[in-house]
């Protein structure tokens, strides 16, 4: 398979720093086996896209997964799971649902309106959500007949992938996003995998260095996934 490389470009993330990232041929036959083996190798999935980050001079975002037989919650998210027990939650299959896309930029409208992806429409829905190729189903939650939250997630043999989560901010003090972890956590479980995917930790990111708090958790680096704490990596072997 041939690897390309994007232009550099800011970073999304850290300020005042550049980012290049590598991704898989588009224009070769992409599978739910070859995303099994390139994520356990340090790429995700965007649409129907294979990257990862390859910066010169910046290795800050560090891919993750957490080990579902090992994890114990913490008792800040036992309660979350207990204050959220009136919630209805269930798999989903893949399939386009006006019902989700309306949630989806109601969330992009609240929570990202100084973002591109504001602007999503049906198609950059579909291409990023439901993609083409990728094996992806959907977790909805729901207080009484209302639709709350949705997580997405691409099933592979070794365990889920968490891919993104959106839900109705009038409902934030739920902690929707966390629960949603916890929730795939449970599902992974379910079905007898043994990951769950969290995409990339970033240490001095607010929006993404949140998942030190499901423990123990597993960072890929230097070609081998090992322990991760909240102030990096245990081991650098």
């Amino acid at each position: 398979m041939d690897f390309y490389q994007t232009p550099v470009h800011p970073c999304g993330y850290l300020p005042d720093r550049y980012s290049i990232n590598i991704f898989a041929d588009p224009n070769t036959q992409l599978s739910t086996a070859t995303y099994s083996w390139l994520i356990d190798h340090g790429f995700r999935r965007n649409g129907a896209h294979l990257y990862r980050p390859q910066c010169p001079n910046c290795s800050a975002c560090v891919p993750t997964r957490v080990p579902v037989s090992e994890f114990k919650a913490t008792r800040s998210q036992q309660r979350n799971l207990r204050s959220n027990q009136d919630l209805f939650v269930q798999p989903k299959p893949k399939g386009f649902s006006q019902e989700y896309f309306d949630l989806y930029k109601h969330y992009l409208h609240t929570r990202h309106s100084d973002s591109p992806m504001e602007q999503s429409n049906i198609d950059d829905y579909r291409e990023f959500i439901l993609g083409t190729w990728s094996d992806t189903e959907f977790l909805e939650f729901r207080l009484g007949k209302k639709l709350i939250s949705v997580a997405v997630f691409d099933v592979l043999p070794q365990g889920l992938s968490a891919v993104y989560s959106f839900y109705d901010l009038e409902y934030m003090k739920r902690g929707l996003g966390t629960l949603a972890i916890l929730k795939l956590i449970e599902e992974t479980r379910k079905r007898k995998l043994p990951y769950i995917y969290l995409g990339y930790w970033i240490k001095e990111s607010k929006k993404m260095n949140y998942k030190t708090n499901f423990k123990p958790i597993e960072g890929y680096k230097n070609k081998i996934w090992q322990p991760l704490q909240a102030h990096g990596f245990i081991s650098l072997r």
